[in-house]
This record gives structure tokens, C-alpha cells and sequence, in this order.
């Protein structure tokens, strides 16, 4: 299968990141490794969504920190960028519509890039007098060459879609029905299982990459927040500008964590009041 051949696909994780990890950056490089592997799918961007204020999370600080945190974190990176639209929403905002925003940005990129493909192609013909010169992959393309957005999370995220008024059932049949899903198994996790349990995953098990992570890595961002609560050392379990960052402002703190203590998570808000 040539490059043009081959799917190309976006990677979107959605979460709280708080802080970043090294795990969350490793979840993206083994799914794109697992993906090309399979000599189908070009992954071409990675996409960081962090949560909003208004998730209302325990423990949850402010969403410019932590998106500051992922931008230092993928500084380097070539392919993963940080992107605010969630964050920035004045209320917390179902991660299925999140999905589907990016996936209407990804549309609206391609076609833009057709648009200029089809410009620079005309002059080309003008200067050449060559009616066949426009005769490329970029020029002929149509919708179903559009990136395919999968949803990347950790299995604990595609077992809590039994987590009564956690998710609406709509929500998870659009995100794993339309758009798929690529999970990282954790130690302990069954996603298979859990899938064959579903009626629904079942369903779109295609739709569904497992991807297990052999080199097992545990890193928790709450075992990371109470080290630091403890002025313990997370060097090497977080990229050195995210532990610069929090140390220069002394972010999670005991207090920090009681941050949304008494308050009930939005999804559970929204869903049980309107059951």
C-alpha cells in the first residue's frame, strides 16, 4: 500500500491533564506506532484538548496552567499540538461534541488546502499550457480523503462508559460508531472483555483499536499531585518545563487539591437532573 493509499488518521485526547505526564505523551506515540504498523493507517497530527474549568473536577487548577503545562510539554514535538477551543468553553462541553468540533475543523482544513492546491495547479497550467499538470493526489481530492479523528484515551476512560450519568448513551454510539477509538490498555485492564460486555462497543469493536503498552507505565497524574503535595521529587515522570512551571508557582498544594471538594462532577450534574 503506497503513502497516498493509506488512511490517514488525527489523534485527539481529551482529559483533565492535571499535570501532563510523560504517560499522556507516550499514549500518543504508541498509538501512532500501533496504527502504521498495521500498514493501513498515516497518522498526521496529535491533538491535546484539556478539560475545562468548568468540569469541575477535584483537584482541578486552572485551565491557562494547564494548558501552558501540555504546550511546554509538546514543545518539541512535530506532530502533537495543544488546542484551547475546550477549555475556553464558559461551560463544560460533552466530549462528544469536542470530537465533533474537530473533526468539522479538519474538514474545513482540507478543503481549504484544495482550494490552494486548485489555485497553484490553474497558474501552473497557464504557465505550461499543460492541460494534464494538475493531474496530483492533493488536486483530486474528495471527502473521503479527509482524516479520520479517533478519540485516544487510556482503558479506564472506555470502562467508564458504564458509569451510570457519566455519558449519555447518544454520545458514546457517536463517538465510537462515527469516529472511533483508539484505547492504551493499563495494567489491570481488560478492555476486550469489557467490549465483548457492551452491546454497543460490541457493535463498533472496528471502530476499536486496542493497543497495549508492554513496557508497562504507570504514571498517574493524582500519584503525581500528591508527591508534589508532599514536596517529593517528579522529575523524569513529567518533561522538565512542566516541573519548572509548577515549581516557579508552587501550583498543587493541599489546598489545591480540595479545589471542587463539594461540588459534583458536570456530567453527573447535567445528567442525573434531567433523569
Amino acid at each position: 500500500m503506497t503513502l497516498q493509499e493509506k488512511t490517514k488518521v488525527v489523534l485527539l485526547a481529551c482529559g483533565s491533564f492535571n499535570p501532563i505526564t510523560n504517560m499522556h505523551l507516550r499514549m500518543f506515540e504508541l498509538a501512532r506506532d500501533h496504527l502504521e504498523d498495521t500498514g493501513r493507517y498515516r497518522v498526521v497530527k496529535g491533538i491535546i484538548s484539556p478539560v475545562g474549568d468548568s468540569y469541575k473536577k477535584k483537584g482541578l487548577i486552572e485551565a491557562r496552567h494547564r494548558l501552558e503545562m501540555a504546550r511546554l510539554a509538546t514543545q518539541n514535538s512535530d506532530w502533537i499540538t495543544v488546542d484551547d477551543w475546550e477549555s475556553q468553553q464558559p461551560e463544560w462541553v460533552e466530549t462528544a461534541k469536542v470530537v465533533r468540533h474537530h473533526h468539522a475543523e479538519l474538514i474545513s482544513s482540507e478543503n481549504n488546502n484544495d482550494d490552494v492546491d486548485t489555485v497553484r495547479c490553474g497558474k501552473r497550467r497557464k504557465l505550461e499550457k499543460n492541460k494534464n499538470i494538475c493531474q496530483s493526489s492533493s488536486y483530486n481530492k474528495t471527502g473521503a480523503d479527509s482524516p479520520n479523528l479517533n478519540l485516544l484515551c487510556g482503558a479506564d476512560v472506555l470502562e467508564s462508559f458504564s458509569v451510570p450519568n457519566l455519558w449519555k448513551p447518544e454520545d458514546i454510539e457517536e463517538i465510537v460508531g462515527r469516529y472511533g477509538v483508539a484505547c492504551i490498555t493499563r495494567c489491570g485492564s481488560d478492555p476486550e472483555k469489557f467490549i465483548n460486555q457492551s452491546d454497543v462497543l460490541y457493535k463498533h469493536r472496528k471502530n476499536i483499536h486496542v493497543i497495549r503498552e508492554w513496557v508497562t507505565n504507570e504514571i498517574s497524574a493524582t500519584h503525581v499531585r500528591r508527591a508534589l503535595r508532599r514536596r517529593q521529587s517528579v522529575r523524569y515522570l513529567l518533561p522538565d518545563p512542566v516541573v519548572s512551571y509548577i515549581d516557579e508557582r508552587s501550583l498543587y498544594s493541599a489546598e489545591s487539591e480540595q479545589k471542587n471538594a463539594d461540588v459534583i462532577l458536570a456530567p453527573l450534574q447535567r445528567y442525573t437532573s434531567t433523569n
